[in-house]
């Protein structure tokens, strides 16, 4: 994970000014972290999430949790494991019914599965854009750290090495966390065909 843009920033001394109860730096440290924060939560959570309202929450947890960091790792690292923790935990409480058809799609998201399906007809530009929901509802049907494995390594096409870095996760679990989210994503796909058959 890369340091956000101003890497001119003292992020050690601006934490020992919060320490100390500076609200400037404070304030300081918020705006600095603010693109990062927001990435992680537009490239893990569906769009209609409130953007605002989350940052906000890891923000939160950032200063309540302060005392915490021992400066193992960069500080963007930490913050960013608790953006991650928070889009996890968001996701579970956003939990749907555990059966996905082909009802629940929307009219362009089932002609994109029916093209495809078929192999009929070349993609348009809306195909692209139904295609995308439609990734993000099969997706949203997946436990919240199978959803954030498959992100990271399929959509943004991170690497085993720096996923463990950025959740905490081991190899080993990354692995098999991807298998079964890709597994489970396989089910999800013949399960729709299946109900539009019928």
């Amino acid at each position: 994970m890369s340091e956000p843009a101003d890497s001119d920033f003292d992020v050690s001394g601006c934490l020992v000014r919060v320490r100390a109860g500076d609200q400037r730096a404070a304030r300081e440290l918020v705006e600095h972290l603010y693109p990062l924060v927001l990435r992680i939560i537009r490239g893990h959570l569906p769009r209609r999430v409130a953007e605002e309202d989350l940052a906000q929450e890891v923000f939160l947890k950032m200063f309540t949790r302060m005392d915490q960091f021992q400066g193992a790792v960069p500080f963007t690292h930490w913050v960013s494991r608790i953006a991650l923790t928070t889009c996890i935990d968001h996701l579970r409480q956003q939990q749907r019914r555990p059966e996905f058809r082909w009802a629940d799609l929307s009219e362009k998201e089932a002609d994109v599965l029916d093209a495809v399906l078929a192999n009929e007809r070349e993609a348009t530009p809306d195909d692209a854009v139904a295609a995308r929901e439609l990734v993000q509802r099969l997706l949203s049907e997946l436990k919240p750290e199978d959803q954030l494995v498959i992100r990271l390594l399929d959509l943004e096409q991170k690497t085993i090495a720096e996923i463990a870095t950025q959740t905490g996760w081991n190899a080993s679990l990354i692995k098999v966390r991807a298998f079964r989210a890709r597994r489970k994503l396989q089910k999800l796909f013949k399960q729709l065909e299946k109900s539009e058959r019928r």
